[in-house]
């Protein structure tokens, strides 16, 4: 039994020798041995005692059993048998004993133990791996040949990692957290009150990468060009290049910033002045200037860059007046490939800040290079900056105001059809109306300049300035006020408006992909790439009813003109029809007012074709007038539509739509146009009046007599004559 007791013992120390407890220390190990070989000895001590006493029962239970077989009995049996001491006695506390003395033993080994288990947790360190020995680059090899790809490789530095944002918020959208810290004799001094942390912008709607700065004149554009060419000088040297358009039609635009030269390099060279005192006197001049002009050539008016102001003005005295084709997007890559070399350090002379300066006043026609232009600025670096005209809303053309200027010609005022338009990609909105006469359908500022130099800008981080000199917000301009130069534009808006509504500058690919993932957007431009549909714009409105068969005859010859502008009208609604429904998928507010306006627009003259034409339906079927002397029918516009359920349900849509525009787009193009057809009724109702049959003769105008017969003129007379008027210039294309 002792040994079964030993081999269980020995089992369960050594079960708990493997345990992670017990293996963490030495010292912990060393006295679970010394337990283990007092717990032998006893074991053994105990066990050869109890084979003596084993002995000793086996030969008195064998004496026993003799005499109990002979049936003697014996006075040492009944000793033996009444003793309590008994063998299983004796093995039951000696087990007991054992047990206590090993749960004894391993209650200390762990108490032993813990601290030290603690200690190692807590006490270790963090193990601290070796970093690989970074090889540092001390030599740079670069090609002078540029790549056709953006990326590390550009020479753009560290330029092209700015944030490309098309707009700066005027306060961080992280909300600020409070913090509850006392310092000690902290007292501060602040002389200013801080109420809102802001950038450092000139102004909070004019950014860099900007489309749609406004201005009333030449003036402001030219000044607010002056502080980014301070702003680049700040930087490194800077070389600013002119690209003058030399159209006729810019002389008096020319001619105010040649005569503002004087003012804006005044200023420049006191700011070179202060900054050669702060740092020295400069190795090379801080700011060169180049001249250049185009029409249907590119000419390169200053041989090489200079800071000389007289030659600079010279250059842009030199410039002629062509009337061809304005190729303003080669004038521009021109300018990119003659001065490239600036943006690199070569020799003593370091690397240039490089800005183009475009002067003109229509959209260029050369737009297929647009996208190589801009990708080359793009990769060089070189910022562009346009001074040009707003763009027309929704259209391509504009008319300006031209007067003569050179006596050569006769003098006089007329008005000049020009490409200034459209501020977008493709036309996102439907022509409508002025078939036969543009020049009478209202202009009005899209708030953007024209599309491909407006993305000029945006892309290479220029600013666009759409000048006018009639610029005035909330107030409708007059033909008769617009100057001389300017186009005629009834109405113009805010910038901070017309922000949000920024049209997308992207690729054509990418312009396409997001227009046919969006069954509203393609509905538009389908809608919008149909011819101009017309309107009842003068339908025939008086009836007289002088007998039946010609009042019939006159019903059914006006009902031509709407039953042919109908199918025209019902196509283009039809197209619109299908993106109507995506409308609750829009983000864009300017993709949702143009379709919302365009749809509406269409719809409402749809109905009005359509009611004119059901009106004098009804007619021919016959009406009754009321009063015996009526014989005249005269029809007026109604807000009403009773003739057809149909008519009237497509009715309410269309007043629905138009007054959403009105409502979610106060203050833009869409809003006004929305409200101006709001204002016009859909329906027609018919009112009787009488007229007169038998008016009286008026009296016709008798001829003058002809005059008596005069003698010939003298011919010293015919000498003192006046010449014959001046020819007069063609304005086909100025």
């Amino acid at each position: 039994m002792l040994k079964r007791l030993r081999q269980r013992f020995n089992d369960s120390v050594d079960h708990g020798s493997d345990s992670p407890s017990t293996a963490r220390g030495t010292e912990s190990q060393s006295t679970l041995d010394r337990t283990r070989s007092s717990l032998s000895n006893a074991a053994d001590a105990i066990e050869s005692t109890l084979d003596d006493d084993e002995d000793e029962d086996f030969d008195d239970d064998y004496e026993e059993d003799e005499d109990s077989e002979d049936g003697e009995g014996d006075e040492e049996d009944d000793t033996v048998t009444s003793s309590w001491f008994d063998r299983d006695s004796a093995a039951f506390f000696v087990s007991m004993a054992v047990h206590v003395f090993a749960v004894v033993s391993l209650a200390s080994i762990t108490i032993v133990s813990q601290p030290e288990l603690i200690g190692v947790l807590i006490n270790s360190e963090p193990i601290v791996e070796e970093l690989a020995p970074l090889d540092v680059v001390t030599e740079i090899a670069y090609s002078d040949t540029p790549t056709d790809e953006f990326g590390a490789d550009s020479i753009g530095t560290v330029d092209m990692a700015l944030s490309s944002a098309p707009l700066l918020a005027d306060m961080s959208i992280v909300e600020s957290v409070e913090l509850d810290i006392e310092i000690p004799n902290g007292n501060i001094d602040v002389s200013r009150t801080v109420e809102k942390a802001m950038g450092l912008t000139l102004s909070p709607s004019t950014v860099r990468g900007a489309t749609g700065v406004g201005t009333t004149g030449t003036d402001g554009a030219v000044d607010r060009v002056t502080y980014e060419i301070l702003q680049s000088l700040e930087e490194r040297p800077t070389l600013v290049v002119w690209v003058f358009d030399s159209s006729i039609s810019m002389v008096k635009r020319r001619q105010e910033i040649r005569d503002r030269f004087d003012r804006i390099y005044q200023q420049l060279g006191i700011v070179q002045e202060e900054k050669r005192k702060r740092e020295g006197e400069f190795e090379v001049p801080p700011l060169l200037t180049a001249v250049m002009s185009f029409g249907s050539d590119v000419n390169l008016l200053t041989k090489q860059p200079t800071d000389n102001l007289e030659e600079i003005r010279e250059s842009i005295d030199a410039i002629g007046n062509d009337g061809g084709d304005e190729m303003v997007f080669h004038a521009v890559k021109t300018a990119v490939d003659k001065f490239k070399s600036f943006r690199t350090a070569r020799g003593n002379n370091p690397q240039r800040n490089v800005m183009l300066i475009v002067v003109t006043d229509e959209r260029g026609d050369d737009l297929p290079v647009a996208e190589e232009t801009i990708k080359a600025c793009r990769f060089h670096s070189m910022p562009c900056y346009v001074l040009g005209v707003p763009s027309p809303f929704g259209r391509d053309k504009a008319f300006i105001k031209f007067v003569e200027f050179d006596p050569q010609y006769a003098q006089g005022e007329d008005w000049a059809e020009v490409d200034q338009g459209p501020e977008t990609l493709y036309p996102e909105r439907v022509k409508i109306g002025y078939q036969d006469d543009s020049m009478e359908e209202p202009v009005i500022d899209s708030g953007f300049g024209p599309y491909a130099l407006s993305k000029l800008c945006y892309e290479t981080g220029g600013i666009y300035f759409s000048i006018h000199p009639n610029r005035r917000i909330n107030s409708k301009v007059e033909r008769r006020e617009v100057e001389a130069f300017a186009s005629q534009m009834s109405y113009f808006f805010s910038p901070e408006v017309m922000e949000r509504y920024r049209p997308d500058y992207l690729s054509d690919t990418e312009y396409m992909t997001r227009v046919k993932k969006s069954p509203l957007r393609y509905a538009l431009l389908n809608a919008a790439q149909l011819s101009r549909v017309g309107t009842l714009s003068k339908p025939k409105m008086v009836f007289i009813k002088r007998d039946e068969p010609s009042f019939t005859k006159e019903l059914t010859d006006s009902q031509l003109e709407s039953a042919r502008l109908y199918p025209e009208l019902s196509e283009m609604c039809s197209l619109l029809a299908e993106g109507d429904k995506y409308r609750v998928k829009e983000t864009s507010p300017r993709w949702l007012a143009s379709f919302e306006l365009s749809y509406g627009t269409a719809l409402a003259a749809k109905i009005r074709a359509e009611s004119y034409n059901a009106m004098l339906a009804k007619a021919k079927r016959g009406m009754s007038f009321e009063k015996p002397e009526s014989n005249t029918w005269n029809l007026r516009p109604s807000d009403k539509v009773s003739v057809d359920s149909k008519i009237d349900k497509e009715a309410k849509q269309a007043r629905e739509l138009l007054q959403s525009v009105v409502e979610k787009h106060t203050g833009t193009p869409w809003g006004l146009l929305a409200g101006r057809e709001l204002d016009n009724p859909l329906g027609w109702e018919w009112v009787e009046s009488t007229t007169d049959l038998n008016p009286p003769q008026r009296m016709a105008n008798r001829p003058n007599p002809p005059p008596p017969n005069t003698p010939p003129m003298p011919a010293d007379d015919q000498a003192r004559m006046l010449k014959p008027p001046p020819p007069k210039r063609s304005i086909k294309k100025i």
